[in-house]
C-alpha cells in the first residue's frame, strides 16, 4: 500500500509593517491584524509618524506594541498637528518636506522588509485627522519608492512590499463604530461597502486589541477614542472592534504572486 504523502505545511503568515500617524492609531485601526499575524509567527512592526520618543505617549506606545507582539516603537518624531508639545522643537509632520518624510519611511521599509504594509485610507479613517491623511500620502509614496533603486539610495537596498492595505470603514459599519469612538455629531468618513477588499474577523484577538488600546493611558484619561473604548461593555467592544476593514492597493503588477492580509 502506498504511503500517503505528508500534507504540505501551511504557508507562513506574511510579515506586516503598519504605518500610522499617532500613538494609539495602530491599536485602534489595526490592532487585531497585528495581533493575529504575530500569533501566527509573522514578523510585525509599527512606524509612528508623530510624537517624540522622550514623551509619555512613547512609553505607552511601547506597552501597546508589547501587547500586540509588534516589537519596539519606530517613531519618526514629528509634531502632531494638534499638539505642539508632542515633539518640542520639531516641525509639525504635515509641514515637513515630503521628500524628507518619504525617505525616513523608505528606510524603515527597506530595513524591515515587510511583505505587507498597512496604513490609513485616503480619508484618514473615520475622523479625517490631517496627520492621518498625510500619513496615507507619505506611505503610498514610500511603498512605491522603496522598490526602486534610483529613489532614496541613502535609505538602503531596494525592497518592494507585495501589498499595501488601507485601514477603512464601510458605510454599513461606520455609524455604529463612529457612535462609540467619536464625539457626538462628528462627520463620518467611510467608503461604499464594495470598495472594501478585505474584511478581517479579529474576534479571537479583540481582548488583546482592547488591552493595547487601553495602554494609551494619556488618551484614556482625556476621553479620546481609547477613553471611549474604556467605557464600553465587553459585548459592545467585541461588536465594534472585532472586525477590521481594508482596501488593497496594488504597488506591483497583478502578475506578481499575491500577498494577502488574511492569509
Amino acid at each position: 500500500m502506498p504511503v500517503p504523502a505528508n500534507p504540505p505545511a501551511p504557508a507562513p503568515a506574511p510579515s506586516v509593517l503598519a504605518v500610522f500617524a499617532h500613538p494609539d492609531d495602530e491599536s485602534l485601526s489595526a490592532g487585531g491584524v497585528l495581533a493575529r499575524h504575530a500569533a501566527a509567527g509573522a514578523r510585525t512592526a509599527v512606524v509612528t509618524a508623530t510624537w517624540a520618543p522622550e514623551t509619555p505617549r512613547a512609553a505607552e506606545l511601547a506597552e501597546a506594541l508589547r501587547i500586540l507582539g509588534a516589537g519596539q516603537p519606530r517613531m519618526l518624531g514629528h509634531g502632531d498637528a494638534r499638539a505642539a508639545w508632542s515633539a518640542p522643537g520639531k516641525a509639525r509632520f504635515c509641514d515637513v518636506p515630503i521628500e524628507q518624510t518619504v525617505s525616513q519611511l523608505v528606510w524603515h521599509i527597506r530595513e524591515f522588509r515587510p511583505q505587507i504594509v498597512v496604513t490609513h485610507d485616503a480619508y484618514g479613517g473615520l475622523s479625517g485627522h490631517p496627520d492621518h491623511v498625510h500619513t496615507h500620502r507619505v506611505t503610498l509614496l514610500a511603498v512605491h519608492a522603496a522598490g526602486l533603486d534610483l529613489l532614496h539610495p541613502e535609505a538602503g537596498e531596494p525592497w518592494q512590499p507585495g501589498a499595501l492595505y488601507l485601514a477603512t470603514h464601510p458605510h454599513t459599519a461606520a455609524r455604529e463604530v463612529g457612535a462609540h469612538l467619536l464625539r457626538p455629531g462628528a462627520l463620518l468618513r467611510s467608503v461604499p461597502d464594495e470598495r472594501v477588499t478585505a474584511t478581517v474577523d479579529v474576534g479571537p484577538w479583540v481582548e488583546q486589541k482592547v488591552a493595547a488600546i487601553l495602554a494609551h493611558r494619556t488618551e484614556v484619561a482625556r476621553g479620546a477614542a481609547p477613553g471611549r473604548v474604556a467605557a464600553l461593555s465587553a459585548a459592545v467592544r467585541a461588536r465594534v472592534l472585532g472586525t477590521e476593514w481594508y482596501i488593497r492597493h496594488e504597488p506591483v503588477p497583478r502578475t506578481a504572486p499575491r500577498t494577502e492580509l488574511t492569509a
